[in-house]
């Protein structure tokens, strides 16, 4: 058995070795012998050169396609050579060379690994492939620096190699979300053969971030009243997680009252938080909104901010006007400046519009004062009196300062008190009254009136009959008469005698039920108008218990001669006392006559013979009345002879002479006495 050895890959041609000197033969002998050459392969990799005995290469040899991962590789000849036969075994070692370098399956790997994946974790590489054996086949790795893997590589009993990353550092997807490292292998030839193989690392992500606000708080403005759906501003947080574990949504935190929950709304995908309620700045003038952004990782990471809404105050309320403390009723005596009302006045806006100004009427008698800041008192400014107005509505204006400026208007009704500062007034200053006499008893004659302005007991009204001065003492009005104390009606209760009393006055108080009562008076004339009542008294002649009067004349009287003269008086006045004498019955009609007014009786012409010695008259007397009232008067006249009409007729020129100017002056007296009562009467109630 021969043995050659030689490397792979030699070219066609190459020398392997000499056959005839190995064996010691000649080559002549060799070629003669006819020598072949005979492989166990299927391949013919080796030729003989029969001339010169050489055995050569004839096609490329690979060891690793011939031998795999041999160790050792042989390639077997038999060399047969003829006359005689013989056979010669040859064996060729396959040398290996640094023909490959080390292969990976593939140019590059990728992995995934878990962030959170502990510390020593390893990740196996797929290992290389190199065909060759020996040292020129794999022999290290090498990776590239980083700074969280370092290369383990793990050898087996077979030999082979085999990679391994293990983790030294803890990896953060948020760092760096991928790795790219590059994984050498050599080989121990030389020069040695190396590949590369990339390695991409992908980190998953972990739930290890909460989201995070691009601001640790925000700040928005907003004008009260504003709009439902008004954007108040967009939140914006990131989580630098990925998937589910980097989704963020946004919610109003549990921290926030239910009342601030009502006013703000967020949006959980977009993170705008907006308007969903009524704005009001008296309310409010800050909020401050918690907000939380949560990611949808397991478990789940969240993270806190504050938004503080500042509200701009609008003029939108109107100034409050609150009663501290009031009196509806008040006396009309109060002073000036009785303080009525005290009053509170407050705008729940702010600034300027806060600011109230009050103000009343100026045609009121009242005007407020201001005490100090948000408060007035509601004084009186002049007198009051309730018996001009019993009742004010004073309406208190309260302004404030926006623009435009809002106000309130709140009315205090006030009703006056009254105070007995009113005496009662009578309607007239005087009363007169003509009463007819033998009026009868209970009839009303007069009534008085009187008001008292003011009122309930101050203006209940008590009437009463006082005696008026100068009046006759004797003459006390209160036996007459009568008044009601509420009404005023005069009564009589006896009936009047004009001709025992003609005229009567009286005063007539009032008083009111105040305390203390006030009083006022009118004085009352009653007349007493004369009735018919009194027929006319004759007072001469004198009648004698015949109820005649006799009368003596002599016969030879003069025609026209005063006989006597009838004297009547009627008690009555006026009209009533008019008297007129009538001659109604006569024996002797035309003899003698009467005069209408004077009473005189006459005798119209001379006796005559014929004519009876005695003649009797009827004279009547009668008044002016309605009806009139009459009497009689019966006259005898005796004719006898000068002696006895001398005196008879001396005694009635007597009686003529003496009595009756007397009478007839008390009668013009009385009459003028008493038309001139009458015109003063009638001129005083025309007035």
């Amino acid at each position: 058995q021969i043995r050659y050895s030689i490397p792979e890959e030699l070219t066609r041609g190459a020398f392997v070795g000499n056959i005839a000197k190995d064996l010691g033969t000649d080559v002549a002998k060799l070629a003669a012998a006819n020598l072949q050459v005979l492989s166990d392969s299927d391949s013919q990799y080796f030729s003989v050169n029969v001339n010169t005995g050489i055995i050569m290469v004839s096609e490329r040899i690979d060891r690793e396609q011939l031998c795999g991962q041999n160790p050792r590789c042989f390639l077997h000849l038999k060399l047969a050579i003829e006359n005689p036969v013989e056979f010669y075994r040859i064996e060729v070692e396959i040398l290996d060379i640094n023909d490959n370098p080390p292969e990976f399956p593939s140019e590059e790997v990728s992995l995934r690994i878990y962030e959170l994946a502990s510390l020593g974790a390893r990740f196996p590489i797929q290992p290389a492939q190199d065909p060759d054996v020996g040292t020129n086949t794999l022999q290290t790795y090498h990776l590239s620096a980083n700074e969280n893997f370092n290369l383990n590589v793990k050898a087996r009993t077979d030999g082979g190699k085999f990679p391994e990353l293990v983790l030294e550092r803890a990896l953060d997807r948020e760092f760096r979300a991928f790795h790219y490292l590059v994984l050498t292998a050599e080989d121990g030839g030389s020069p040695p053969k190396s590949s590369k193989i990339r390695i991409t690392i992908q980190v998953l992500d972990a739930n290890d971030n909460h989201p995070v606000f691009d601001k640790p708080s925000y700040g928005a403005r907003l004008v009260e009243n504003s709009p439902l759906g008004t954007l108040v501003v967009k939140l914006n947080a990131t989580d630098v997680d990925e998937g589910p574990n980097g989704d963020i949504r946004y919610a109003l935190s549990s921290h926030n009252s239910a009342a601030l929950r009502q006013i703000f709304a967020i949006n959980e995908q977009t993170g705008e938080i907006r308007v969903q309620g009524n704005l009001d700045f008296e309310e409010a003038t800050v909020y401050e909104i918690e907000v939380e952004a949560k990611d949808m990782g397991s478990p789940t990471m969240e993270e806190h901010c504050s938004v503080v809404v500042e509200i701009t105050d609008v003029n939108d309320n109107a100034p409050e006007v609150i009663l501290t403390s009031f009196s509806s009723s008040l006396s009309e005596d109060a002073p000036p400046g009785t303080v009525v009302a005290v009053i509170h006045v407050r705008d729940r806006d702010s600034g300027e519009q806060g600011k109230v100004q009050c103000h009343v009427s100026p045609d009121l008698p009242f005007q407020l004062r201001k005490d100090y800041e948000h408060q007035y008192s509601l004084l009186t400014s002049t007198r009051l009196d309730r018996e001009r107005v019993a009742y004010y509505n004073v309406t208190v204006s309260a302004s404030d300062l926006g623009s435009p400026p809002l106000s309130r208007h709140t009315i205090l009704p006030i009703s006056l008190a009254d105070v007995n500062d009113n005496a009662p007034q009578f309607e007239q200053a005087s009363y007169e009254v003509l009463v007819a006499e033998n009026n009868p008893v209970g009839s009303v004659l007069v009534t008085v009136s009187a008001a008292d302005p003011d009122s309930e007991q101050n203006s209940r009204l008590s009437y009463s009959i006082l005696r008026a001065g100068g009046t006759d003492p004797g003459l006390d009005p209160t036996r007459y008469l009568s008044i009601h104390p509420t009404s005023g009606q005069v009564s009589a209760k006896l009936p009047f005698d004009y001709e025992q009393t003609t005229y009567l006055q009286f005063h007539v108080e009032v008083s009111d039920g105040g305390s203390p009562a006030l009083r006022n008076r009118t004085l009352v004339h009653i007349f007493i108008v004369d009735q018919n009542d009194n027929a006319p008294q004759v007072h001469f002649p004198r009648a004698g218990e015949d109820s005649a009067a006799q009368l003596r004349i002599s016969p030879s009287i003069t025609p026209s001669a005063l006989i006597t003269k009838v004297v009547a008086i009627d008690a009555d006045s006026g009209r009533n006392a008019w008297l007129s004498y009538h001659v109604v019955e006569a024996t002797e009609p035309g003899l003698f006559s009467v005069a209408l007014r004077s009473g005189e009786v006459r005798i119209t012409r001379a006796l005559q013979e014929t004519d009876a010695s005695a003649h009797e008259l009827l004279v009547v007397v009668r008044d002016a009345g309605e009806p009139p009232l009459s009497t009689a008067v019966t006259l005898v006249v005796l004719v006898e002879e000068k002696g006895p009409e001398a005196l008879q007729g001396s005694e009635a020129r007597a009686t003529d002479g003496g009595g009756l100017p007397t009478i007839t002056l008390y009668l013009i007296v009385s009459l003028v006495l008493i038309s001139t009562v009458s015109l003063v009467g009638l001129v005083v109630l025309g007035v």
